[in-house]
This record gives C-alpha cells, structure tokens and sequence, in this order.
C-alpha cells in the first residue's frame, strides 16, 4: 500500500472531525472520499496533507511515518501535492511563475521543466506569460495541477477541484487529470461532493459520515453492494424495500425478486437501483405512473404501486415515456442486493 491510515482521530474542541478511521489507497491508485458536509472528509485531506495534526492514530505513505503521535514531519516534507477547489494561484504571478513556484531557481532547465508541465496538462506555451485572470476557470486548475506536479510529489491531494466548473468542462477536465495522474504513477486522493464524479474518477470510493469511514471498496461494490442503506443512498438513487427472504428469493411489493446473497434469511431489507426497474407491457407488478420529470437522454418516473406506501423511483429514456395517470406494467432486472440484518435494521 502506499497511503495507510490507522485509527485517526481529530477533534476540534467539542467536534469530532474524525472518529478512528483506517484506510488504505493503493500505490499508483484514485480514491475518492465522498460524504454529506461535515463528514469529515476535507478533514481527513487536511491531515494527510499535513495541515492538521491528528489527535490520534498513524499515517504512513510508502513506508515512511508521517505521523504516529510521537513523530509529525511537516508539510514540506511529506512529498505531498495538493489542488484546492479554486486553484489557490498567485494573483501577481504569470502562469509560468506559478507552475515554477515551488521550483528552485537553481534547478538545471528550469524553463523547459516548466514547458514541459504545461505541456503535460494541456496548457499551451502561448499562456505561460498570462496572469491566471486572462483563463478559463478549467485553465486555472490545469496550472494549479502543472504546479502540484513540478516537485514529483509521492501523493497528490485534490479538494474538491472541479466544483466550481461547468458541466461539460468539469468532466474533460476530470479526465484529464486522471490521465496526466496515472501516466505519472501518482496516488491521488480526491475528495468530492459529487457522487457521478466518485464512480468514474476513481479506483477505491471511501463513504464518510459523521466523522466515521463507513465503506471502502470498488465503485462497482458500494454502487451495487453497499453495506448501508445510508451509503446506498448517498451514492444514488436507491429503491429500498421490506422483504421476507428465503432461498435466494425476496418477496416484497415487487413480487418474487431474486437476490444476490442465496444465503440470506428472514424479514430483511433489499436494495434495487432504479435503472433495475423496467416499464414493460408484460410486466407481473401493475402500477400507476405519479410523475414524470424530463432529464434529458432519460425520464425520473415516480411510480404508485398498491402494496408499497411511497411511489417508487425508476429511470426510463426520455423518448417516449408513459404520461401521468397511466397504468404500466413493471419488471426487475438483475438482482436485489439484500443488506445484512443490523444494517437493515438501522436504515
């Protein structure tokens, strides 16, 4: 592993930032850490970073302590770069000072490294003698990235760096980062409101709430296994129902689904994702179509179902969608994810 994290604690005065969270990023990998404001997850980035001390626990990256409770080596030597959510530039500074910025003067072809950056992230050499108010706010961030990428750091930090763009910007933006990243090597960690953005960024998703870790896994894991009805929902719309559960059949108001856990048994709760849920003419579960709300290359459906107290969440293309008041048939596709009895129990 390349970033571990063992027990972290961090409290300000009657807060609990963080509550004994371990994690482990893989060398050369992309975590995100996602979670609702005031999760801890900028916490969590800040002391990785060095900014803040922990009140307990141990942070090593490749083998070396970064802090235990008897050592703390200080930011500037921890091998750590760190993008901000606005790029945090130097105003009075051209673009090509700001990528040198943590550059020595005396570093052999210093301009060429600088060129080389730019280039690397997509800047053309045109803008090197621009101040950071003649870009673009993707510009802005590609310079913030060229200059965390001048000193070879081992980690690289992003809080969230791609908020403040427009939709289409952020994700070109997005995926040139991932790129630049992965051709050097680099473990990042990013953290993110934007739960899209967790999925396809990274290697690892992290979900915190409340100052706890409460998964790690696979985007496709906590997407389609999450442990929680809590972490189900912050990572999408989920569809979450009271089941009797018995040889890899959930019976529910969707009728007999099968399930992906044979094992499970009893009252449980099961998990489908909306785009499981399919109007279909030969459906088995009848409903009435509530609402429909146009999203562009799909259609959100709030469907009545009359052995289900709330209308349910489904997806469908937007090309010809059933109006309100219509009576539909429904099927599932895949399979229920059934959630351990304790963790049913709390959501």
């Amino acid at each position: 592993m390349s970033l571990v994290l063992r027990g972290v604690d961090k409290r300000y005065g009657a807060v609990t930032a963080l509550d004994s969270v371990d994690l482990e990023v893989a060398r050369g990998s992309r975590t995100a850490v996602v979670g609702p404001s005031g999760s801890g997850k900028t916490t969590l980035l800040r002391v990785v970073a060095g900014f803040d001390r922990p009140d307990d626990g141990r942070i090593v990256l490749d083998g070396t302590v970064l802090h235990d409770g008897i050592q703390h080596l200080p930011t500037h030597r921890r091998g750590v770069g760190v993008v901000m959510q606005d790029g945090a530039l130097f105003p009075h500074l051209t673009v090509g000072e700001n990528i040198g910025f943590g550059l020595p003067r005396e570093t052999p072809d210093r301009a060429r490294r600088i060129a080389t950056l730019a280039e690397q992230v997509g800047l053309d050499a045109s803008m090197l003698p621009r101040r950071p108010d003649a870009l673009s706010g993707g510009q802005q961030q590609r310079v913030a990235l060229a200059r965390a990428l001048a000193r070879q750091p081992r980690l690289m930090l992003l809080d969230e760096p791609f908020s403040a763009l427009d939709t289409a910007l952020r994700a070109s933006t997005r995926q040139m980062v991932a790129d630049v990243l992965g051709a050097a090597g680099i473990t990042t960690v990013l953290v993110t409101h934007d739960q899209a953005e967790a999925l396809s960024f990274a290697d690892q998703v992290a979900v915190m709430a409340g100052g706890r870790l409460l998964q790690a896994g696979t985007p496709r894991e906590l997407y389609f296994h999450p442990r929680a009805p809590l972490v189900a929902r912050f990572l999408g719309d989920a569809v979450i129902l009271s089941a009797t559960v018995a040889d890899g059949v959930a019976r529910c108001a969707l009728g007999a689904v099968p399930v992906s856990d044979r094992a499970a048994r009893g009252q449980r709760q099961i998990m489908l994702r909306p785009e499981q849920l399919v109007v279909a003419e030969g459906g088995a579960v009848r409903g009435v179509v509530e609402q429909v709300a146009f999203n562009g290359p799909f259609c959100s459906i709030a469907l009545r179902l009359p052995a289900h107290p709330e209308p349910l969440a489904l997806r469908q293309s937007a090309l010809a969608p059933p109006a309100p008041g219509t009576e539909v048939g429904l099927s599932v596709q895949g399979v229920a994810h059934v959630f351990a009895a304790e963790a049913g129990a709390a959501g």
